[in-house]
């Protein structure tokens, strides 16, 4: 079975199937009419590095060293200065699926560390055509440099200068290029018989957000709408073509996201996340509740909606099972094969770690959420504009000081209160019995966690994509400055 992974950066509430009023997205809406929706579906973190890297590991980021110690409670991912990456003794689905012949690229965003040492084919992926960073910029090329497109080893251009993206109306023909890859490589993976790992993480929905002339101005949700319409497209046609090769129904297809929409960018540039409170950079719902969509014809039964308590990691573990391969038994392993969940309509107990950096928030077991600490952001960065929750607060839930509840921790039920806006009363007895239980899980989670080494410590001017390889036959490499080592500075 060949599989494929989507995973883009989209609210939960952005899709038809989960209640968007315009009703943008058919083909992702078909894609769950014809597989299963998961209703409570997270992500490892609340942005967009430390997920990826839980997803390719099927570890929780403060074990596969995606996290800072600077500073407690800090959201970290990898921008250009990062000194870090995925390191050496973490091993990859990729690298894993190899040992059952699978041939597996990468299309889109990395984000797993841009140094050589971390370069996506040193860790189990044989092709890939997309950026280390995203698309941030453009930048100067002085200050700090474009961020650079890959195909495999090499890099062949930047964008701003040779993958136009037009900030003033927001076209640009990117999706469509990482469409044609994703298309090309499963015929080519058919033509030669060859099981194959796609995994199709495209970055049209992330501020700034961009469509192609086709799709802008087609929508009623202005640019983000247009940027969500010519995803579910690209998507529909991903379906048809392995429909049309005859390959779907040995194609596992999961589409879902790496963390909540960015409600920062809101509303032009923003997503959506439905009922749940706040958004990325958050461990309210908002901020890792994600839309999830598995789809397998002939395997997985249609028009399914299951209410498992899901996690992005746990497509390391289903990935492996569907080839045949056991996870490693010799780390710890924070994803759940799904297998059963999808095929025969199980429910597997597990609880939900919600992590921001080096601290573990909140933890969901059931229908209950206890958080252990709560902070939207700091009132010196809320008072710069920067606001995680806009229209959206809660009194002692959305703090902008960093609130401990570790001895009565706050305890929501959501599926009465899916937007954790009433905490339940401490002296109920409801309250004993679901803080006891979800205190026995934390107990045990924390006994045996040995964190990583952080990888998000460090930032070096030095270490941006000055020189990447393949800029000289370009004529691109930059000027680099002199080595810095600081620490980087994380204010979420």
């Amino acid at each position: 079975t060949s599989s494929g992974v989507f995973l883009l950066q989209m609210g939960w509430g952005d899709l038809g199937a989960f209640g968007e009023p315009s009703k943008e997205t058919p083909n992702l809406d078909r894609m769950a009419a014809e597989g299963m929706l998961f209703l409570d579906f997270y992500t490892a973190n609340p942005l967009c590095s430390p997920s990826r890297a839980a997803l390719l590991t099927g570890r929780l980021p403060v074990r596969n060293g995606f996290y800072t110690t600077n500073g407690h409670a800090r959201n970290a991912y990898t921008p250009q200065d990062i000194v870090g990456g995925i390191p050496d003794s973490e091993l990859l689905l990729p690298e894993l699926l190899k040992k059952a012949g699978y041939i597996n690229k990468i299309i889109g965003k990395w984000h797993l560390g841009h140094r050589p040492q971390f370069h996506p084919l040193k860790h189990g992926f044989d092709e890939w055509f997309g950026s280390p960073n995203c698309h941030f910029g453009p930048y100067d090329n002085r200050e700090r440099p474009n961020i650079p497109v890959y195909r495999d080893w090499e890099m062949i251009g930047r964008y701003y200068e040779d993958f136009k993206i037009d900030l003033k109306t927001g076209e640009a023909n990117l999706t469509q290029v990482y469409l044609q890859e994703a298309l090309d490589f499963i015929s080519k993976q058919q033509a030669s018989q060859q099981p194959f790992f796609l995994y199709w993480a495209i970055d049209a929905t992330h501020a700034p957000v961009y469509a192609s002339k086709q799709f802008l101005g087609t929508s009623q949700r202005g640019l983000y709408g247009d940027a969500v319409r010519e995803i579910d497209d690209s998507v529909g046609k991903i379906l048809n073509h392995l429909q049309q090769l005859g390959i779907s129904e040995n194609t596992f297809v999961f589409f879902t996201s790496d963390n909540g929409a960015a409600l920062i960018s809101a509303p032009t540039q923003g997503g959506s996340n439905g009922p749940f409170l706040c958004g990325k950079q958050t461990t309210f719902e908002g901020g890792m509740r994600e839309p999830a969509i598995a789809w397998w014809p002939g395997h997985i039964p249609a028009g399914g909606v299951s209410h498992q308590l899901g996690n992005v990691m746990d497509l390391f573990s289903t990935s492996l099972s569907l080839a045949g391969l056991q996870p490693p038994s010799d780390r710890q392993i924070d994803g759940i094969d799904l297998l059963p969940v999808m095929l025969q309509g199980k429910l597997i107990d597990r609880p939900i770690f919600y992590y921001r950096g080096n601290e573990l928030m909140a933890v969901r077991a059931g229908l209950y959420k206890a958080h252990y600490w709560t902070w939207s952001n700091s009132w010196e960065e809320h008072g710069k504009g920067i606001d995680f929750c806009p229209g959206q607060s809660v009194s002692g839930v959305t703090t902008h000081t960093q609130e401990e509840h570790t001895y009565l921790p706050l305890l929501f039920h959501l599926g009465r209160d899916p937007g954790e806006k009433f905490p339940l009363s401490f002296a109920s007895e409801e309250y004993q019995r679901a803080v006891q239980r979800i205190s026995g899980l934390l107990q045990q989670h924390k006994a045996t966690l040995v964190p990583g080494q952080p990888q998000l410590n460090v930032c070096d001017q030095a270490v941006m994509n000055w020189s990447p390889p393949g800029c000289e036959k370009l004529g691109k490499c930059l000027k680099a400055p002199e080595s810095d080592p600081k620490k980087c500075p994380w204010p979420h």
